[in-house]
């Protein structure tokens, strides 16, 4: 097995476990917002996407990073 395989692996592995958590925590607080004031549904749903954008963003850069890796 190749070493630089490996090193990719473990890149997008542990680049992808922080953004994971961070959208099942930012899904389940605006879940959590809309069932007890499902009035601020609209209020709530924009930027619960532009967070969930966000931390997408960061396992992109880990992808990035694993296909530089030569």
């Amino acid at each position: 097995m190749d070493i630089t395989m490996l090193a990719k692996a473990v890149a997008i592995g542990l680049g992808s476990i922080g953004p994971g958590i961070a959208i099942g925590m930012i899904g389940s607080k605006a879940m959590e917002a809309i069932g007890r004031n499902p009035e601020a549904s609209g209020k709530v749903f924009v930027p619960m996407l532009i967070a969930s954008a966000f931390a997408e963003a960061i396992a992109i850069y880990a992808l990035v990073i694993a296909f530089s890796i030569k």
